[in-house]
């Protein structure tokens, strides 16, 4: 299925995963948020329109091609409803969504990739991605 495409992994491998997996294939989640740093640190390119790439599940295995349709980098402070929302993960206010992501940003794994100098607050940059279910 991934015919060449990159793999794109939500969060680590596990029930967090397979259950953001689920919600795009269910058509439930179309936005994902990341740091600006987690691809600098890593040397990949942000996202732009049109990138496609195949979604892998906790086995790495592709079970969907995703398109991304909009990307905006904002402030954290800046995140609107709307993405916390379209997210599809059942946040149902911002707040709500920034203490998930807060808490998943700042956790041991992620302080692994994010070092542990990395500090979240209202400055930080979050790449908004939006996408689609194309294959």
């Amino acid at each position: 299925m991934s015919g060449g495409l990159p793999a794109i992994e939500f969060m680590f491998p596990g029930a967090g995963r397979d259950r953001i997996v689920a919600a795009i294939r269910a058509g439930e989640k179309t936005a994902t948020s990341s740091l600006v740093r987690e691809y600098l640190g890593a040397g990949d390119p942000l996202p732009a329109v049109g990138d496609r790439g195949a979604v892998v599940d906790s086995a790495g295995e592709p079970v969907c091609v995703i398109e991304t349709t909009g990307v905006e980098i904002v402030a954290l402070r800046d995140v609107s409803l709307t993405h916390a929302l379209d997210e599809g993960e059942g946040y149902t206010s911002v707040a709500e969504w920034r203490r998930g992501h807060v808490r998943f940003w700042t956790s041991d794994a992620m302080r692994e990739e994010l070092g542990d100098d990395f500090v979240v607050d209202d400055d930080t940059s979050v790449v908004l991605e939006r996408f689609a279910v194309v294959g």
